[in-house]
This record gives structure tokens, C-alpha cells and sequence, in this order.
């Protein structure tokens, strides 16, 4: 019996080493998802025209996206995915107020 929970402290030791070793490699991967569709929706944003129909929310989005960029450059992936992740939420306001003047234009 004192051999069984030898091999289960093990076995625990391994698998959380095992685990912090793939959470800390999962940082770069969680911020290419969410740079690509913050990247996407800043363009969508501006082929709509929120430049002029929703400035301070498309500044906004770019500037969280480079800044992201920056970050990731940094090996600072927790930074860089939350401010994709911002970068996201700004531009699909942009992208709903830029809608909306559109809408009100009659276009």
C-alpha cells in the first residue's frame, strides 16, 4: 500500500507540472484568436466608415489593437489578449454606430 501512494504523488506531481507547462504555453494562442477577430472587426469597422461615423470608438479599437501587438512583441500575452480583446468590444460598437449612420442616411 505504501508504494500505491508513492506512485499517486507521483502521478500528481507529474500532471500538475504537466499542466502549468501547457497553461503557460496557452497565452500566445488565446491571443492569436483574439488579435484575429479583433483585426477582423477593426476592418469590417473601417470599411464601413466608422473613421468618420464613429471616430472615438474606431481610435479607439486601433489603438487597443496595436497596443496589443506591442504587448504580444513583449511576450506579454495575458496584456495582449485582454487589450485584443478591448480592441474587439470598441470596434463592434464602431461597427453598430457606423450601421446606424448609414441607416439614418438612407443608404
Amino acid at each position: 500500500m505504501p508504494r500505491l501512494r508513492t506512485f499517486e504523488k507521483f502521478r500528481f506531481l507529474a500532471l500538475s507540472a504537466l499542466a502549468g507547462v501547457g497553461a503557460s504555453g496557452c497565452g500566445n494562442a488565446l491571443y492569436a484568436v483574439s488579435a484575429n477577430s479583433a483585426s477582423s472587426k477593426v476592418e469590417e469597422a473601417r470599411e464601413l466608415g466608422a473613421e468618420q461615423y464613429a471616430t472615438y470608438e474606431y481610435f479607439l479599437a486601433t489603438e487597443h489593437l496595436q497596443k496589443a501587438q506591442t504587448e504580444a512583441s513583449e511576450a506579454d500575452y495575458s496584456d495582449a489578449a485582454n487589450l485584443a480583446e478591448r480592441a474587439e468590444e470598441h470596434a463592434d460598437k464602431a461597427i453598430r454606430l457606423a450601421r446606424d449612420a448609414h441607416r439614418g442616411a438612407g443608404r
